[in-house]
């Protein structure tokens, strides 16, 4: 199961990228969660997406975000 949850919505181009960026940065497993359909991930996340979300510990990155901080948040907890 994937430690990691990339919180998007669909045509959101920035999450795109980040998406791409966390496939170059890691070869941890993600998952994408889209917030439209749960009434609050989009009142946390509507404003904030794309987010990156270490689900055992609930550290996020805000975009925008790099592949050294990709890298650093699931170093820190492997």
């Amino acid at each position: 199961m994937p430690l990691l949850a990339l919180y998007v919505t669909s045509g959101c181009h920035l999450c795109e990228r980040a998406a791409d960026l966390i496939r170059g940065a890691v070869a941890a497993p993600f998952r994408t969660v889209e917030i439209v359909d749960d009434e609050d991930l989009l009142e946390r996340y509507g404003v904030r997406i794309p987010v990156l979300r270490q689900l055992d510990t609930g550290e996020e990155l805000d975009w925008p975000f790099d592949a050294a901080a990709v890298r650093r948040l699931t170093l820190n907890h492997s």
